[in-house]
């Protein structure tokens, strides 16, 4: 053993016995780790598919006509709905299907919130129809499947990783991070699907050209006697020059050579970059979107909007009959709202109070503020009172997706509590938002509560993108549901 491998060894007891580990894998599962999120996929649709087939089934024995290509459709569109649902949210990454919590609760989210669309879509098609006892069956039964499926993806996949069973990369790790066998590096890597093979230890800063060259010459020659595919080396930026020159020695191999920085570079490597000439830039804060990306975002605030506006306009009817017998006064309120660029603009809603505040004081409503009118507090609580901001978002003033826009009296006084209040105003403000999925909803009565909810709205303008646009419409109806903090 080498004084490097003895070094290593001493530091990494369990991490330096890979081969060892490797050579007691008895037989590897004919699955690459890069094949577990696709196929996860392919379970979902198949599970969802299954399940509404036998709640078809069962509703047919209890007596209830039912036709199963009707049935098959549904869960085609339902399998489509949450296979996009769950992709945006990354729920199919092996690292998050180990999550089981976050896996329950992301699958009962997504599944409530294509429910409530496919409800809204069959009553706007057919009022008079009644919701059938097959489709009850099937919300049921798929919700049911695909938590059931998660817990048997989770212990499956521990189980494979726990034992080496997927036919992963084989690496040869060189690093200076020691830490324990379960948070090291090595551990890390495996995570992602690669067999660590052997791990060295990289000399100290300033050890001299002969222990670099030793180091060198131990991975080659160990990489030459096994079948590894790539070379990760893992260390602080600090020591590049040293870094580039190990690569070099490296470079007789046929194998891939990665980097993996730590500290704060790699922070910096996990920022967008940008070729500027001859010279990369890192983004400290994104700019206005191109003209391609508003171009995509107003055509899904248009088609968004206007369908939206056709299949709701039954219930905006209604809507309007209420507030009109239900207390004096008009059927909308508009008030100056602050938008792109600071300027000024009247946001158009239903109206639910008593009183018409617009101007240097508005009182934030609070739980049974006498201000709102018996309807006024059903529509509050269901944000139907917002669907009037669909005009705003066709005449251009407002996005379907965006931060929310406060009160003018409530902007000036929140630009004086937070000084990067102001950098929500970079896009348009929505119709709802990154911090609304998240329940930042109603009042701010502490400074706390306001930086949350800027928070979320700048990692929005700050990682935007159509997806997650698309993602946040799709878990506004669940999130309305839930009715957290709405007054």
């Amino acid at each position: 053993m080498s004084g490097l491998d003895r070094n290593f060894a001493e530091t990494f007891p369990k991490v330096s016995s890979h081969k060892t580990k490797i050579a007691k894998a008895e037989r590897l599962w004919p699955i690459t780790f890069r094949a577990i999120e696709p196929l996860a996929i392919v379970l979902d649709v198949v599970a969802i598919l299954l399940s509404s087939l036998f709640a078809a089934w069962l509703a047919r024995m209890g007596g209830s006509p039912i036709d199963f290509g009707q049935a098959f459709g549904a869960a085609v569109v339902v399998s489509a709905l949450m296979v996009c649902i769950l992709k945006l949210r990354g729920s199919y990454r092996p690292a998050e299907l180990l999550e089981l919590r976050n896996q329950a609760r992301s699958v009962l989210l997504a599944w409530m919130s294509v429910f409530v669309i496919l409800a809204a879509a069959l009553s706007a098609l057919d009022p008079a129809r009644p919701i059938s006892r097959g489709l009850g069956l099937f919300a049921v039964l798929g919700v049911a499947g695909l938590i059931v499926l998660r817990f048997v993806t989770k212990k499956a996949l521990v189980t494979g990783l726990r034992r080496r069973k997927f036919a992963g990369r084989k690496v040869v790790l060189i690093t200076d991070h020691p830490k324990s066998s379960t948070t090291g590096p090595a551990h890390s890597v495996e995570r992602l699907g690669f067999m660590v093979a052997r791990s060295f230890w990289l000399p100290p800063p300033g050890a001299g050209i002969g222990v670099r060259k030793r180091l060198s010459a131990d991975v080659i020659d160990y990489v030459r006697g096994s079948d590894i595919e790539e070379i990760i080396i893992e260390s602080d930026l600090s020591r590049w020059s040293e870094l580039r020159l190990l690569a070099a020695d490296l470079r007789i191999l046929p194998s891939q050579v990665n980097f993996v920085p730590v500290g704060a570079a790699a922070e910096v490597f996990r920022r967008r970059r940008h070729q500027i000439g001859g010279a990369v830039c890192v983004e400290f804060q994104r700019g206005p979107l191109s003209r391609g990306d508003m171009a995509a975002k107003r055509t899904l605030d248009i088609l968004g909007a206007g369908l939206a506006l056709m299949l709701l306009m039954p219930l905006l009817a209604v809507v309007a009959i209420a507030i009109r017998l239900d207390s004096p006064g008009p059927i909308f309120f508009r008030q100056q709202r602050c938008g792109f660029n600071g300027r000024k603009f009247a946001i158009c809603k239903f109206r639910t109070m008593h009183v018409l505040e617009d101007g240097q004081s508005v009182v934030q409503a609070g739980p049974r503020d006498k201000r709102v009118t018996r309807v006024g507090r059903w529509l509050r609580r269901t944000s139907i009172d917002e669907l009037p901001q669909l005009l705003n978002v066709l005449d251009g003033s407002m996005c379907l997706v965006g931060p929310r826009p406060h009160a003018i009296a409530h902007d000036n006084e929140f630009d004086k509590i937070l000084r990067n209040y102001a950098f929500r105003r970079r896009v348009k403000p929505g119709l709802t938002g990154w911090a609304q999925v998240h329940g930042c909803r109603g009042p701010t009565p502490t400074r706390a509560t306001i930086e949350r909810r800027v928070e979320y709205d700048l990692w929005y303008i700050d990682n935007w993108s159509l997806r997650l646009d698309l993602l946040i419409l799709l878990q506004t109806p669940l999130e309305v549901t839930r009715a957290r903090n709405a007054f």
